[in-house]
Formats: structure tokens, C-alpha cells, sequence
């Protein structure tokens, strides 16, 4: 024999030998922490509004207001020490938005467009209106009122494209500062802002024009980067946190994602959109059950992240993911699993006309037989 081909032979034999007596070791796979999102209705404005930073009584006060900001990793972490939190209202022509942070030294630095704004202190939107992780919109605001809007056409975890230039067409903000800017020999209150997003800019993602239709739902989460500071020859300078070593900054936000991680658009809130009026007897959110079957089969795409990184590629086989710790028997029944050397598609079938499904970068769609989704 060929002495090449005998050393490949034994080289196969002694990597397949190899895969084997790893594939004989049980693979325990991480607890996710749980899925429990916030959620909140969005009413109509009660009349036109003025973007100025300013929460006006006539334009605000009967749109409700969303839950307290909390740490991002949940409530293992003490709660935030400035209030934050956010009201979102609609018309025909866009989304508005209005935040309200508690802050004694109000600062800002970063002046240029489409900079690394949570360099300040900031605040920022995300916006999945596909409620399908792909696809979703980010927005950060400093006090000066300098902005950074970009597109992801997946998260970070996923290798996204990741588009920096993109810009939300129509977008209009506005900044107020109860106190005084970058003046440290003072105390202010709090800064507040507005947002203003067109329709069109949007909901341009999953091809919709017009506003959300009655009970339409959308993930949104928020979050306020916020540095500890102290007062050095006048000026705000950062510093680690009591107790630390590194500077690094407080992340809180409105949705907890379990991680410092805020591009895990599974863990972000639900937004349903109602054109009933505020204050005109109560709209109650609705829960899809749906939601948690999705959640159910984003447990098995991160049991396949984490059995590729083992064996270098996707299981074949739903026993090796335990999809029987998920899913119970008559769910079981339901679910197939495809996959080829470097992608796969998980199906769970409804019924004999539709199904929901998940595949390798994390993205997950309800398809009908009769009505195939475009974006796929």
C-alpha cells in the first residue's frame, strides 16, 4: 500500500475513533435564563406633539409610563440608583417615544453623528418589528442630542451584517436638560428626551406600510449606559465602580436579557399597539401562546450552538439535543429536524397547514403551505 495513502487511512481511523469516545461523553447543556419579557400597550397621542425634549402634560401625562429600568443581567443585581423609564405613543404617521432619566451631573462629550455614543452616558432603542431576531433597528441619543442609528441584520452572536450608515429616514429628537450641561459646580434633576420615528423608516424591515393594525405586537427594548464619575479639577471624569478595579459602566435597561448582553432580541419586551384612545377604559396585552412555543425552539438553537462547539457540527438528532427536557411528548411528536454539513432547520408542525421554524443563525418564522413567507 501506497505509504501516503496508509498514513491517511490510519490519520482517519484514529479521528474517528476520536470523535466517537467524545461523542460517549454526556453533553450538559447551559441553562438559559428564563424568558419574562415586560410588556406594554401603545396608545394613539392625545394631539399633535412638540418635539422638545419637554414631557408636556397635555401632550404626556395620560400615556402610561413603562416599568422602572432594571440591571440588564436581572434580579441578582442591585436595582438601579437613578430612575429611568420611557412612554411610547403612535399616530398615523409614526412612533414616538418619551424618556425621562434621573440624573444629578448631567454631561455629554461626543458630538459627531453616527459615533460610539454609550461612551456617555446615553440612551437607546431597539426596535424588532418582525418579532423574529433578524432584522432590528438601534438608536442612541447622548444629552447633547448627538445620534447613532444603525441596522442588524441579525445579533452580534449570529456574524451579522451590520450596517453603521444606515439612518432612519424622517427621524426628528430633541433633548432637554433640567439643570445645566457639563457644570459640575451644580446639581441638576434629570434629562429627558423625545423621539419621533416615521412608519415608513420603521416598518421598511418587514416590508409593511402604515402603522401596526389593532393588537399588533412588536419587540422593543431600551437601555441607559451609565459611567460612574467623580469630580476631577472641574470636570467629570470616569472611574471604576466602588469596590472595582476596571471602569466599566452600569447597563439598565427595560427588558433584563440575564447578560451584559443587550442584543439578545428574544429577551426584549413586547409592545402591542392599540388605536383606543388613553384613559378610555383599559386595553389588555395580549399574550400569544405562540411566544412560548418560539421560545421553546430558541432553546434547541442554543443547544445545537453548544453541541457544534463540541463535535463541529450540528446534531442530526433530537435525542442529542434532549428536546424531550423541552418539549413535552405531544409536542415531541411534532418536531423534525433537518440538516446538511454546515447548516440546519428545526420544524414543529402545527397542524397539516402551517408550521413554525428555526434554522442555524438564530432566525425563526411562522410558514404557511399555501402562503410562503418572502423573507426567508
Amino acid at each position: 500500500m501506497n505509504r501516503f495513502f496508509l498514513l491517511s487511512a490510519i490519520t482517519l481511523l484514529l479521528f474517528t475513533v476520536s470523535c466517537k469516545e467524545k461523542r460517549t461523553k454526556e453533553l450538559w447543556y447551559a441553562e438559559r435564563p428564563p424568558l419574562n419579557a415586560p410588556t406594554y400597550v401603545c396608545h394613539p397621542t392625545p394631539g399633535p406633539i412638540t418635539l422638545d425634549g419637554k414631557l408636556s402634560p397635555e401632550e404626556w401625562d395620560a400615556i402610561p409610563w413603562t416599568t422602572d429600568f432594571v440591571d440588564i443581567e436581572g434580579d441578582g443585581q442591585p436595582l438601579p440608583y437613578h430612575q429611568t423609564r420611557v412612554k411610547m405613543a403612535h399616530d398615523e404617521q409614526g412612533m414616538y417615544f418619551a424618556a425621562r432619566l434621573e440624573e444629578p451631573h448631567v454631561w455629554g462629550t461626543v458630538t459627531e453623528h453616527d459615533a460610539v455614543i454609550y461612551h456617555d452616558n446615553d440612551f437607546e432603542i431597539f426596535l424588532n418589528p418582525g418579532n423574529d431576531t433578524h432584522n432590528y433597528l438601534e438608536y442612541e441619543i447622548n444629552a447633547l442630542g448627538t445620534e447613532w442609528d444603525l441596522f442588524l441584520s441579525k445579533p452580534y452572536r449570529d456574524n451579522p451584517v451590520v450596517l453603521n450608515d444606515w439612518e432612519f429616514a424622517g427621524m426628528r429628537s430633541a433633548v432637554h436638560v433640567e439643570g445645566t450641561l457639563n457644570d459640575p459646580s451644580d446639581t441638576d434633576q434629570y434629562w429627558s428626551l423625545e423621539v419621533f420615528i416615521p412608519w415608513k423608516s420603521l416598518m421598511q424591515v418587514i416590508s409593511q406600510k402604515g402603522q401596526p393594525a389593532e393588537g399588533q405586537q412588536m419587540r422593543v427594548n431600551f437601555s441607559r449606559v451609565q459611567w460612574h464619575t467623580e469630580i476631577q479639577d472641574g470636570k467629570y471624569v470616569k472611574i471604576p465602580m466602588p469596590g472595582e478595579d476596571k471602569i466599566r459602566e452600569h447597563n439598565w435597561v427595560w427588558a433584563p436579557t440575564g447578560v451584559i448582553n443587550i442584543h439578545l432580541p428574544e429577551y426584549w419586551g413586547y409592545v402591542q399597539f392599540t388605536h383606543q384612545a388613553a384613559g378610555n377604559g383599559e386595553v389588555a396585552f395580549r399574550n400569544d401562546p405562540e411566544e412560548e412555543l418560539k421560545g421553546k425552539l430558541r432553546q434547541l438553537y442554543y443547544r445545537q450552538r453548544e453541541y457544534r462547539q463540541a463535535y463541529d457540527e450540528y446534531s442530526a438528532s433530537l435525542a442529542n439535543l434532549k428536546a424531550e427536557e423541552i418539549f413535552p411528548t405531544g409536542q415531541l411528536k411534532k418536531l423534525t429536524i433537518h440538516t446538511t454539513p454546515s447548516l440546519y432547520e428545526i420544524i414543529y408542525a402545527i397542524d397539516n397547514s402551517s408550521s413554525w421554524h428555526i434554522r442555524q443563525d438564530g432566525r425563526v418564522w411562522k410558514e404557511k403551505k399555501d402562503e410562503k413567507i418572502k423573507l426567508r
